[in-house]
């Protein structure tokens, strides 16, 4: 299938990407706006060799995929904003286990159920752990079809090397959308890492994967392992564009869907000789923290989201107080538009 172009879904084009990334196990329980890659799973996973089980519920599809991920399987779960808060306690588990697993959220309109319309409103929980205990997931954002299909290969990469669980964060606009997608090169064979998944222990000392320490002091020497892991993917694994920052007077900041309206308001308004730059991260967490020390001059932010500002709380932990910061959102399935995007950053301007 190499430099094969089809046409798919964001939601298929993930489904895609994880069984070319080797995903040998699938758990979920349908709810909209994703409801397309739990279908395309169901149709391909078991001619790839791989296992698709439809849960009874997303807490049984977690606990599958921890399970799974035990054994040494590449496991994978998806599911959108209210079945993924349902999710937490054993993501926390996955966590606490230090194994891989990859988990999918197409995010939707809440609190509550809420509406299948599409929104960003999941960011404190992705980027947050959101769960108990301190732990964290690598956030993974992509804003094209090509890249959620490019970004869920990554994510079983990166769950595999820092046995961590992994999340793509998505909304409804990018899983329901159609684009052109350029298949890579085969499918990945990931194979179970030695001296901890559960392979049997016929010929070596029975192995536990477990997230409970009772010893005094146990508990708190783990964590700290944890800690460690997690400054290593903070300074190895921060993924960011930039673009125009060198002369930029209003710096635009947007992931996911409202990077692309934030793209087509810099594209209009740089035709017009007006200095508008845009940092979009890829990796919500580690949030790229870089880009916002560009330099000593006065410039203005404006943050761009399908939520009341989530990801506006650590833009301005990256400013530290050294420049404006301005914001711009919608929730509950509404999107701000290009024109108000342009009307406001006329109005900075001026």
């Amino acid at each position: 299938m190499q430099n094969t172009k089809i046409l798919l879904s964001g939601n298929e084009a993930i489904a895609q990407g994880a069984l070319q990334a080797g995903c040998s196990f699938y758990a979920g329980y349908p709810i909209t706006p994703q409801n397309e890659l739990i279908a395309y799973m169901s149709k391909y996973m078991p001619a790839s060799g791989g296992v698709f089980i439809q849960a009874e519920s997303e807490l049984a599809a977690i606990n599958m995929v921890y399970g799974a991920a035990a054994a040494g399987s590449m496991a994978m779960t998806s599911s959108s904003s209210p079945g993924i808060s349902l999710m937490q306690e054993g993501i926390s588990y996955i966590a606490g286990s230090n194994i891989p697993a990859v988990i999918v959220n197409i995010m939707r309109g809440g609190p509550g159920l809420g509406n299948i319309a599409p929104a960003q409103s999941d960011y404190f929980q992705a980027t947050r752990g959101g769960g108990h205990g301190d732990y964290r997931l690598i956030v993974l954002a992509p804003a094209s079809v090509q890249e959620a299909y490019d970004l869920t290969q990554k994510a079983f990469f990166l769950a595999d090397k820092y046995r961590i669980p992994v999340m793509i964060l998505g909304d409804g606009v990018l899983g329901q959308m159609m684009e052109p997608l350029r298949l890579s090169g085969k499918k990945i064979k990931f194979k179970p890492a030695p001296g901890w998944a559960l392979t049997g222990c016929k010929g070596r000392n029975p192995n536990v994967v477990k997230s409970f320490f009772l010893r005094e002091g146990e508990l708190e020497e783990f964590n700290l392992k944890l800690q460690e892991k997690y400054k290593i993917i903070e300074r190895k694994e921060v993924r960011c564009e930039e673009s125009f920052l060198a002369d930029a007077q209003v710096v635009l900041v947007a992931y996911g869907t409202m990077s692309r309206v934030a793209k087509s308001a810099l594209n209009q308004l740089r035709s017009r000789g007006k200095k508008v730059g845009l940092i979009r991260p890829i990796s919500l967490w580690p949030f790229p923290r870089r880009p916002f020390a560009i330099s000593n001059r006065k410039l203005k932010y404006l943050v761009l989201e399908m939520s009341y500002g989530q990801m506006l709380e650590d833009v301005r932990l990256a400013v530290n107080g050294r420049q404006k910061v301005d914001f711009l959102g919608r929730s509950g399935g509404g999107i701000v538009s290009q024109e108000q995007v342009m009307n406001k950053i006329k109005k900075l301007i001026d």
